[in-house]
């Protein structure tokens, strides 16, 4: 009996080849994932590299990637030529507008869908889904007639009405308000609660992970916006940070690239300052959507 025991253990034990692959497999994902942090990274170390050198060092070979000593001067002049406090001002007022109309749109129609029955919902969410395979290009014309008709042409308001709801933010919050038991709604209703008094005093604070996954990835998107910006205005006084760093490259480009770069770095701070305030809650979204799959 023993002998038989040994021998099935021996044969269930692994082999010096699977003990070896065993080990080596946390050595190469943590290769391949400095490999490609190395990737993601290398353009902004360049961009603030390039930012801290003179104009006349931009395009040195081979680069210097520690500029020494480093020259701060190139962000000075980022402020002297462009208005940039009002490019800055302009797209904080725009993006933050959207992101707080997003977050309410989104929650109360992520409620009506998640959690409230009513004829044809399940229809109309897939209408609403539908919507996310139109590309941006498709409705840009329709939405500028749209806008000219109203006289909001070359006005903020032509950046932030259209965008105050999102089928994104929809989905995205139908699937918190889903994943929170029946339970804490069958306790309300028992106590007396209407539906107003269940969403903002339950299920609203329990989808907070929700809400600021959805307000960084909604920040993120359109502080960076080109497009809509380069079609909607033409006043240089209103335009957003992206449009406004293009006027830095000059006419044809003969603008220095250690000042576009400078601007480009600190157009790149409310984005990185965004992230490290919320990684905490995008690290939990994706945790509680991993465990839910």
């Amino acid at each position: 009996m023993i002998s038989k025991a040994s021998q099935s253990f021996q044969v269930a034990s692994p082999s010096v080849a699977d003990q070896a692959r065993l080990r080596l497999a946390p050595v190469i994902r943590i290769a391949l994932l400095l490999a490609a942090s190395v990737i993601m990274l290398a353009p902004i170390a360049f961009a603030v590299a390039t930012s801290l050198r003179l104009p006349a060092e931009s395009f040195s070979l081979p680069p210097r990637w520690l500029p020494l000593p480093p020259d701060w001067s190139n962000y000075k002049m980022v402020f002297q030529q462009v208005p940039l406090k009002s490019y800055i001002g302009n797209s904080a007022f725009v993006t933050l507008s959207i992101v707080i109309g997003q977050l309410i749109t989104s929650a109360l129609s992520g409620y009506a869908f998640g959690r409230l029955q009513f004829p044809g919902r399940n229809v109309l969410f897939w209408l609403v889904l539908a919507t996310l395979m139109i590309p941006l290009q498709a409705t840009i014309i329709p939405v500028f007639v749209l806008i000219s008709k109203l006289h909001l042409a070359d006005t903020l308001a032509s950046l932030i009405l259209p965008a105050l709801s999102t089928a994104f933010g929809t989905f995205l919050m139908r699937q918190y308000f889903m994943q929170i038991p029946n339970e804490f709604e069958d306790a309300a209703l028992l106590d007396g609660a209407n539906q107003w008094q269940i969403f903002f005093n339950i299920y609203l604070p329990l989808a907070k992970t929700g809400l600021a996954v959805l307000a960084i990835l909604t920040f993120n998107a359109y502080w960076n916006e080109f497009l809509r910006p380069l079609i909607f205005l033409k006043s240089i006084d209103k335009f957003t940070l992206p449009l406004g760093l293009v006027n830095l490259q000059g006419y044809m480009g003969t603008g220095s690239i250690s000042v576009v770069l400078a601007g480009v770095v600190i157009s790149l701070l409310p984005v990185l300052a965004v992230y490290l305030v919320g990684q905490r809650y995008l690290i939990e979204g994706i945790m509680m959507g991993g465990l839910k799959g």
